[in-house]
């Protein structure tokens, strides 16, 4: 996410770590950090949560108003996801515009959510080629210590969980939650040398060589997939990055209820 450079000490020490079995944080290789979870902390957004991650920390809103829907799509409701890395989270973020980093974030985050079918935006019709609802998601990044891939989808789909339609408000019925189908979560792995890591924090994150997101629905089936990074994964990497987005996913899913 940063450009920072990590000394050849500390990469070394992750290393000669990982080489043992272990992680700088105590962590095995396959070990996720501590996940905790704050929903409708933001009062003037209509759905919101706060996701902490190890130390990483991200908030996300949820706006819903009615709009004019996409000429090809007449039916369906509007989903936009977008991101900031605001500099409070971390030294190497700038203000102004969203970088490239954003960009990828809010587009990974965007990809699990909208290839999962999680909202169903023909649910958000309200006048077939005329009116619908158009939901906007905004993810902010508070604290940056590896990870917001993770920590961004956790955060962005608990604010949809508990978002609610405010029909009352603009005179368009009652209120009402959003049409929710499965949770997708994202799960994050990193290859350090030959070793793959899960959930990596930012020291580990800015000397792996690769990185890959994968997004599982709630029956494990895969429906989105990002890679990161310039080294390669080959085949069986592939597959340990796989079965591990289908395990966590589901140990994730327990933990955030």
């Amino acid at each position: 996410m940063s450009n920072e450079v990590i000394s050849q000490i500390k990469r070394d020490h992750i290393v000669n770590l990982l080489e043992k079995g272990t992680r700088t944080d105590g962590r095995s290789p396959k070990d996720i950090r501590e996940i905790q979870v704050t929903t409708n902390c933001i009062e003037s957004a209509d759905g919101s949560a706060r996701v902490k991650l190890g130390n990483t920390e991200v908030i996300a809103g949820v706006k819903i108003i009615p709009g004019t829907p996409f000429p090809d799509t007449p039916n369906s409701g509007v989903l936009t996801t977008g991101a900031e890395l605001i500099p409070m989270a971390h030294a190497s973020f700038e203000s102004g515009p969203p970088g490239e980093d954003a960009i990828e974030l809010a587009r990974v985050v965007d990809r699990g959510i909208r290839e999962s079918g999680m909202v169903d935006v023909e649910g958000l019709c309200i006048t077939p080629g005329e009116e619908v609802w158009m939901c906007f998601i905004d993810m902010y990044a508070l604290d940056y210590d590896g990870n917001l891939f993770d920590a961004s989808n956790l955060a962005a789909v608990m604010a949809l969980r508990t978002a609610i339609i405010p029909g009352e408000q603009y005179g368009k019925g009652e209120n009402k939650p959003l049409p929710i189908t499965c949770t997708p979560i994202s799960v994050t792995s990193c290859k350090i040398g030959n070793t793959l890591i899960l959930d990596p924090n930012f020291d580990e994150e800015h000397i792996a060589s690769a990185r890959l997101t994968v997004t599982t629905d709630d029956n494990g089936n895969f429906r989105a997939m990002q890679k990161g990074g310039k080294g390669s994964i080959t085949l069986d990497e592939l597959s340990q990055c796989l079965d591990a987005a289908v395990e966590k996913g589901k140990e994730i899913r327990k933990i955030i209820g």
